[in-house]
C-alpha cells in the first residue's frame, strides 16, 4: 500500500519493525544509539527519562480512525517523539467533522480524511515519520507496528484487531467519544512489563543510626521527612561499621514513620554501627496479563473510577456501551438525539444484554439506570472537541506506556462521563427535538448534543484567555473548534458577535514545540500569542480573536482597564506561575467574573473552577512554600546535588552577571556610584565593591589566556583552597561543643581536589570558564578554545601559588542563620577603611579605562542554549564539588533541569487539563448550574488516578440580617463624607471605627484630630491623605472599613467601593 512521506513522495510506510528485537514495549534492543534533541525535549526528558524516550524513538504506531479523537491522539503521539505515525481512515470529511477535528478545513470535504491531515500532522515533529493509509488493514499490514489505536472501528473490528495484536505482542487501544460519554479498551498483551509504575523520583533519606537486631530499627535525620511506604524496599551505601548494610539486601521496609522504620533483616551479627549511611527506594518493575476484548467484556475485571460520586456509573457505562454496539450493528447507524424511540430502543437493548448475563457475572447489574441510557442515546452520534481534547490526552499517554513501559497502564476500562455539562431543559430556548436540530453547520454536532441555545452562547462569549503557551495553544484550538466568539450562527443575528482577547508576554521558544503545538520552527522569536491567535484562525477562520503582548499585573491595569474587566463574560487562565494566577483570581473576585483555572506538572494536571458566588477563589488556599536548604548547607555542608547545583547557579550569576553588572555600573558613574557607597558603608557594600575591584582591577583580563588562568584560578580556589581552609577549620575528628561528632550526618566530610588537565571534567570546566570570562571582557575566542585538552594544557601552566591555611577563620555552622545576609558579614573588618581603599583605587583606575573604550558585557543564565557554556560551567562547578563531597555527580541534562529549575511537562496532560476545562466551560456561559454540577480534578497519568469532587463553597460570614462573603463588594452611591459611611454602616447596625485607603489611614475613632475629618468629602481625602490619583475613566475608588460587633469583636466586612462620580 503507497504512503506519502514528509516530503510528499509515495512508498510503502517505514513502520514495520527494525531487524533488532522489539519487546511488547516497543524499545529496539539496540537503542541506546538514538539520539534525542535535548533542546527540544528537555521539558518532556524531565517526565520520561532518556531510556524511556529511546524505546519511544524506536517505535511505530497504527491510528485508525482520523476523527477528533483520531488526531488529537496522533498529535500527542507525534509530539512525544515517537518513530513513526500512520493514520488510517477510510472516510471522506464532512462539514461536521470540523467540530472536533481541528486539522481539517472546509476545503477538504470530500477528501480522505487521513490524507487531509497528514502534511499538518507532520509539521508537528519533522523527525517522526507520518503516513496516511486508506487500504484494507490486514494482518500483515497491522502486525508492522508496535501499537495500535482504534478510535472509529465497531465492535466486531475492534475484536479482529485486538485478536490480531494480541497474538502478535502488539498493544492495542480501543478508544471512543460519544457527546460528553467515553470508552477506553487496553490490551497489551499477556506478559507486559512495566518498569517505573508512577514515575516518582526514589525516596532517600541520611541515616542517623541502626540497631542491632531482627528486625533492625533504621532512624534518619530529621531534615526531611521520610516517605516510604510498608511493603517497599530499600538499599544501603556508605554506611560505616555495619558494613553488610551495603552490600546484602535489597531489604523490606515495615513500621514506616517519619523519621524511621524497620527492615526485614537480623542485624545482630553485623557489627555495631559507626556512622554514615544513604537509604534509596529500590523501584520494582510490574508485570501484566492483559484479556483479549473478547473476554473483558464479560469479565471486565477493576473499573478505572474517575468519579468518587458516580461509584456505579463505570458498570452501568460498560453495560450501556455494548447496548450501542448491538443498535448501531443492527441499525447501521447511531441513535438520534432528543429522540424518545431510538432512547427507548438503546435501553431496552441494555435492559436485554444485561439479562442475558450470568447471574454471577461481574459486568451484570441490579437494575440499568434508564436515564443514563437515555443520555448516552442522546449523545451517541455526535464528537465534541473538549471530549476528544480530553481523551487524546489519555490515549496519547498510554500509547506512550506500551512503547516506553513508563507508568502504570489503564488496566483495562476507563468509562467516563460528564453529564453534568449538558444543559438543563430550562437553560434551553426551546424544548424537544428542534433545539438540538442540525444548522448544517461545522458545530452541528456539538449542538446535537447541547442546543443551539448553548451554541449560540458561545458564539457571543466576551471571553480572557491569559497566557498562549502550552495550555493556552491548546485553550485556543478547542476554543476554535467549539465556536467560541467565532461569529454569529446561521440565520442569527451578526451584531451580536464575541471576542477572544489572549495575551502573553512571551516569545516562542525551541523547547517550547514539544508541548506548544501550534508553533513551528520558523516561529522562534515571534510572540506568542500573535502566533498562536493566527493558527487558531486558520483552525477556524471565523474566530474573533485579539492577541496582546501584556503581561497581566498591576502594571497593566491601564490596558485592562475596568471598562475591559467589567466587559468579560469569562476568564480562563493558561498561566505558569501562581503570582501571575493569585493576581488574575483577585481581578476575577472583584469584577464578580467566572475563572476556570488549570495546571500541570509533568504527567499530572489540575484544575480549579471559581465560579461567583458559588465556589472558593484561587487564592482561598496555598501550598505550603518551597523548603530551602540552610545557607550553610549550601556553603559549606551539601549532601546532594540539589545543593551542590544550588551553589553552582549563585556563583555563575554572581561571577558572569552581578559582578560586571555592578562594574558597569561603576564605570557609567563613577561620583554617584562612590557617594552611593560611602553613604552605607556595611559589609554588604564592602563586599560589593570587591567584586567591582576584582572585575576591574585585579582580574582584568586582556586576552584570552588571562581568562584560562581565571578559570584555573577559580577551579584552585572553589574546589581546593576553601576546601581545605575547611577541613583544617573543622578536622574529620572535630566535635561540637556537647562532644558529638562535627562531621556527622547529615554533614559530609570533604576532600579538596588537585587540577589534573587529563581530567575531561577538570578540562571541561576551564574551558568553559575561559569562554565565558572573555565574553564579558568582549575578547575574542581563538580556535583552539573549542579544544577542553589545549584549554586545559595552557591551564596546566598557570602558575598557582601554595595554599597556606589560615588560622580564626569563621565559617558559617548555624542553619538558621539569615540567607540574605552576606557571606562573612560577621567578620570583623574596617569596612570603612577597605571601602575607602578600594574605591580609591578604582577611581584612580577611571582615566585609563574610559580612554580605552573599555566595556563589559555581563552574561544573563540562558539554559536552553547548548552551545553557549552556561550549563557546562554550571554542571562543571556543580560536579566539581559534588566530587569534594563524594556526592554522586549528573550529566549536564539533569544539572540543567536542577539548576534551571525546569518543570517537567508533556503535551498529554496539557490535553488532558484543557479538555476538563473545556467540559467545566459548557457548565459556566449558560445562568443556573448549582455547585454540584461543577467538578475540580485532580488527575496523574501516571498511575492512572482521576480524583473528581465539588468545588468548595465560599466561607460566609452572617451577621444580624446580613450574609456575605468574599464574592461581595459593597457599593456606595455618591461622593459621601466620612460620616455619611460611619451612617451607612450605622444603618446595618456595624461600628465602623477606621476607614483606610491602601496603606494610608483616612480616619481612626481613637485620634483626636481625626474628628476634623467626619465632615470631610472621602474623595478628597483619598487625594490628600493617600496621594491617590483619581483617574478619569473610573467612577469609583476602594476602601477597607473596619467595623466591630455590638460585643466590640471585629468582623471582617466587604471592601467598599464608593462611587463617587
Amino acid at each position: 500500500m503507497s504512503k506519502r512521506t514528509a516530503d510528499g513522495s509515495t512508498e510503502t510506510p517505514s513502520a514495520k519493525k527494525t531487524a533488532t528485537t522489539m519487546s511488547a514495549k516497543g524499545g529496539a534492543a539496540d537503542g541506546a544509539h538514538v539520539e534525542i534533541d535535548e533542546n527540544l525535549h528537555s521539558r518532556q526528558l524531565a517526565v520520561y527519562g532518556r531510556e524511556a524516550m529511546k524505546r519511544m524513538a524506536t517505535s511505530s504506531v497504527l491510528i485508525c480512525g482520523a476523527n477528533g479523537l483520531g488526531v488529537e491522539v496522533a498529535k500527542n503521539v507525534i509530539l512525544a517523539g515517537v518513530r513513526g505515525v500512520t493514520v488510517h481512515d477510510t472516510a471522506k470529511v464532512a462539514l461536521t467533522d470540523l467540530s472536533a477535528q481541528f486539522y481539517l478545513t472546509e476545503q477538504d470535504v470530500g477528501r480522505n480524511r487521513a490524507e487531509a491531515c497528514r502534511e499538518k500532522l507532520q509539521e508537528l515533529n519533522t523527525g517522526v515519520a507520518v503516513h496516511a493509509a486508506s487500504g484494507e488493514l490486514t494482518d500483515a499490514f497491522v502486525r508492522q507496528f508496535q501499537v495500535v489505536v482504534a478510535t472509529t472501528a465497531p465492535l466486531a473490528e475492534a475484536k479482529r484487531l485486538d485478536a490480531l495484536c494480541h497474538a502478535a505482542g502488539t498493544a492495542f487501544i480501543w478508544a471512543q467519544t460519544r457527546g460528553v460519554f467515553a470508552r477506553v479498551f487496553t490490551d497489551f498483551g499477556p506478559a507486559f512489563t512495566v518498569y517505573d509504575v508512577n514515575g516518582e523520583e526514589p525516596h532517600s533519606g541520611i541515616v542517623a543510626s541502626v540497631s542491632s537486631g531482627s528486625p533492625a530499627m533504621v532512624t534518619c535525620v530529621e531534615d526531611e521527612r521520610l516517605e516510604f511506604q510498608d511493603g517497599e524496599l530499600v538499599s544501603f551505601s556508605e554506611v560505616v561499621g555495619m558494613d553488610k548494610l551495603n552490600t546484602h539486601g535489597p531489604f523490606k521496609v515495615k513500621n514506616c514513620k517519619a523519621h524511621s522504620f524497620e527492615i526485614e533483616a537480623d542485624t545482630s551479627s553485623w557489627g555495631e554501627y559507626v556512622r554514615g549511611g544513604i537509604v534509596v527506594q529500590v523501584k520494582e518493575s510490574k508485570s501484566l496479563s492483559f484479556k483479549k476484548l473478547e473476554q473483558a467484556l464479560t469479565e471486565p475485571g477493576e473499573f478505572l473510577l474517575t468519579d468518587f460520586s458516580k461509584l456505579d456509573r463505570p458498570g452501568q457505562l460498560h453495560v450501556a456501551f455494548q447496548a450501542l454496539d448491538a443498535f448501531e450493528a443492527e441499525h447501521g447507524r447511531s441513535p438520534r438525539p432528543a429522540d424518545a424511540a431510538d432512547a427507548a430502543a438503546l435501553t431496552a437493548a441494555a435492559e436485554q444484554l444485561n439479562g442475558g448475563l450470568a447471574a454471577g457475572s461481574a459486568a451484570r447489574l441490579e437494575a440499568v439506570d434508564g436515564a443514563v441510557v437515555g443520555k448516552l442515546a442522546h449523545c451517541a452520534g455526535a464528537e465534541v472537541s473538549p471530549m476528544a481534547a480530553l481523551f487524546g490526552g489519555v490515549v496519547g499517554q498510554e500509547v506512550v506506556k506500551a512503547v516506553s513501559g513508563k507508568f502504570h497502564p489503564v488496566f483495562q476500562w476507563l468509562y467516563f462521563d460528564s453529564l453534568e455539562s449538558l444543559p438543563e431543559p430550562e437553560q434551553l430556548a426551546a424544548a424537544g427535538p428542534e433545539e438540538y436540530a442540525p444548522l448544517g453547520c461545522r458545530y452541528d454536532p456539538q449542538i446535537a448534543v447541547f442546543g443551539r441555545t448553548m451554541q449560540r452562547r458561545l458564539s457571543q462569549l466576551q471571553l480572557f484567555l491569559v497566557g498562549a503557551g502550552a495550555l493556552g495553544c491548546e485553550f485556543l484550538k478547542n476554543f476554535a473548534c467549539m465556536g467560541v466568539a467565532c461569529g454569529p450562527l446561521p440565520g442569527a443575528d451578526a451584531a451580536s458577535t464575541g471576542r477572544l482577547t489572549v495575551t502573553d508576554d512571551d516569545v516562542i521558544e525551541k523547547s517550547n514545540l514539544s508541548r506548544q503545538f501550534l508553533f513551528r520552527d520558523w516561529d522562534i522569536g515571534s510572540s506568542k500569542s500573535s502566533v498562536a491567535a493566527a493558527a487558531a484562525q486558520r483552525i477556524n477562520p471565523g474566530l474573533a480573536v485579539t492577541p496582546l503582548q501584556n503581561r497581566v499585573s498591576p502594571d497593566t491595569e491601564s490596558v485592562f482597564d475596568d471598562k475591559f474587566w467589567q466587559g468579560l463574560d469569562l476568564v480562563v487562565n493558561a498561566l505558569d506561575n501562581v503570582n501571575a494566577r493569585l493576581y488574575v483570581d483577585s481581578r476575577c473576585v472583584y469584577f464578580g467574573k467566572p475563572l476556570l483555572e488549570s495546571g500541570t506538572l509533568g504527567p499530572k494536571c489540575n484544575t480549579q473552577m471559581v465560579i461567583p458566588r458559588l465556589t472558593e477563589n484561587y487564592g482561598a488556599s496555598r501550598d505550603p512554600p518551597e523548603k530551602q536548604a540552610p545557607m550553610c548547607t549550601v556553603h559549606s555542608f551539601p549532601h546532594n546535588i540539589d545543593h551542590c547545583l544550588t551553589w553552582a547557579r549563585s556563583e555563575f550569576e554572581g561571577l558572569l552577571e552581578k559582578a560586571p553588572r555592578e562594574a558597569a555600573s561603576f564605570l557609567a558613574a563613577p561620583a554617584d556610584y562612590a557617594k552611593a557607597v560611602r553613604a552605607n558603608p556595611d559589609a554588604s557594600a564592602r563586599q560589593q565593591l570587591e567584586a567591582v575591584a576584582e572585575v576591574l582591577l585585579d582580574g582584568r583580563a586582556a586576552d584570552f589566556n588571562a581568562c584560562v588562568a581565571w578559570a584555573r584560578g577559580r577551579f584552585q580556589d572553589y574546589f581546593h583552597n576553601r576546601i581545605a581552609q575547611l577541613t583544617y577549620t573543622f578536622p574529620e575528628d572535630a566535635t561540637t561543643s556537647t562532644g558529638a561528632p562535627f562531621w556527622s550526618a547529615p554533614k559530609r566530610f570533604p576532600r579538596p581536589l588537585n587540577f589534573d588537565p587529563k581530567d575531561p571534567a577538570h578540562a571541561a570546566f576551564v574551558q568553559a570558564g575561559a569562554i565565558l570570562r572573555a565574553e564579558v571582557f568582549g575578547i575574542p575566542r581563538p580556535d583552539w578554545a573549542d579544544s577542553a585538552a589545549k584549554v586545559a594544557e595552557v591551564a596546566a601552566a598557570v602558575d598557582i601559588p601554595a595554599f597556606v591555611p589560615r588560622a580564626g577563620v569563621q565559617i558559617e555552622t548555624d542553619p538558621k542563620a539569615d540567607r540574605t545576609k552576606p557571606a562573612g558579614a560577621d567578620k570583623t573588618h574596617d569596612d570603612e577603611a577597605v571601602i575607602e581603599g578600594l574605591l580609591g583605587r578604582l577611581e584612580g583606575a577611571v582615566p585609563g579605562l574610559a580612554k580605552e573604550g573599555f566595556k563589559l558585557s555581563p552574561i544573563q543564565f540562558e539554559k536552553d542554549d547548548d552551545g553557549n557554556f552556561h550549563m557546562d560551567l554550571i554542571a562543571g562547578l556543580a560536579n566539581m564539588r559534588a566530587r569534594n563531597y563524594s556526592i554522586p555527580e549528573v550529566d549536564k541534562l539533569k544539572a540543567k533541569l536542577i539548576a534551571g529549575r525546569i518543570i517537567p511537562a508533556i503535551a498529554t496532560a496539557t490535553a488532558v487539563a484543557t479538555g476538563l476545562v473545556c467540559l467545566e466551560l459548557y457548565k459556566a456561559v449558560l445562568p443556573g448550574k448549582k455547585l454540584e454540577a461543577y467538578r475540580n480534578t485532580f488527575a496523574n497519568l501516571a498511575l492512572p488516578l482521576f480524583a473528581m469532587a465539588e468545588p468548595i463553597p465560599p466561607k460566609s460570614t452572617t451577621y444580624n440580617d446580613l450574609t456575605w462573603s468574599l464574592w461581595d463588594r459593597w457599593t456606595l452611591e455618591g461622593d459621601l463624607t466620612v460620616q455619611q459611611v460611619l451612617d451607612w454602616f450605622s444603618a446595618k447596625g456595624l461600628n465602623a471605627y477606621s476607614i483606610s485607603c491602601g496603606p494610608a489611614l483616612l480616619y481612626n475613632n481613637i485620634f483626636p484630630k481625626h474628628v476634623e475629618r467626619l465632615g470631610k468629602k472621602m474623595s478628597e481625602l483619598v487625594v490628600s491623605v493617600a496621594k491617590m490619583e483619581l483617574p478619569a475613566n473610573r467612577d469609583h475608588f476602594d476602601v477597607v472599613v473596619a467595623c466591630e460587633d455590638d460585643n466590640d469583636e471585629d468582623l471582617d466586612v466587604p471592601l467598599v467601593s464608593i462611587k463617587w462620580r
